[in-house]
């Protein structure tokens, strides 16, 4: 699979990501790609964000991948409970916010955070870094396992985002590369009217 046979959803985190964050540089170059709009990046809530990640699948016109960074990653697993078999082709998962969120970031609500852990009804990988200030290595897996992601370690990089110097992220690039070629060919989808 390639980003021409895909629907690219850009899933930010608490506050958006800024012009020079990696998913926005992404939404940019990319041309299938489109950013999921909340109505408050500064007071995310379960059903708030996830509606409107649902919408956004269920309006898209090709195989739908998301890419999910920090609170976008729990946003995406509260919005699974609501997506049918089939309507997401993959989920590129990075970053993931935790408890030490909820408690570091203000307007973090607390029904966002913990996290749906069931399985993830779509193939995922989850980036997680040993020195993210808003979720450790152990919590970053113990997601990775109950949504069923494969779990990559990004080593000493902080919360991947600009302010920890990954506002180009080459290697993120590459990697959501393979991860796309790895999901290999997925059918056409059915858009089923009203639904």
């Amino acid at each position: 699979m390639k980003t021409a046979d895909v629907d690219i959803l850009i899933i930010p985190g608490w506050s958006s990501s800024g012009p020079d964050h990696w998913q926005t540089r992404w939404e940019t170059r990319l041309p299938n790609a489109r950013r999921v709009e909340q109505e408050d990046w500064y007071k995310p809530t379960r059903d708030g964000w996830a509606s409107q990640i649902v919408a956004a699948v269920r309006a898209a016109s090709r195989p739908v991948v998301l890419v999910a960074h920090s609170a976008g990653c729990s946003a995406v697993a509260h919005a699974a409970e609501h997506l049918r078999h089939g309507d997401v082709a993959g989920g590129f998962l990075v970053a993931p916010a935790s408890e030490r969120a909820k408690r570091a970031i203000p307007g973090m609500g607390a029904d966002f955070i913990p996290h749906r852990r069931e399985r993830l009804p779509f193939p995922s990988v989850l980036i997680a870094s040993a020195t993210d200030p808003y979720c450790t290595p152990e919590e970053a897996r113990e997601l990775a396992e109950a949504w069923g992601s494969q779990y990559v370690d990004a080593g000493d990089s902080g919360h991947l985002n600009t302010e920890s110097g990954h506002g180009p992220w080459p290697d993120g690039l590459l990697r959501f590369g393979g991860f796309l070629k790895g999901l290999g060919a997925v059918p056409e989808r059915v858009i089923q009217v009203g639904s």
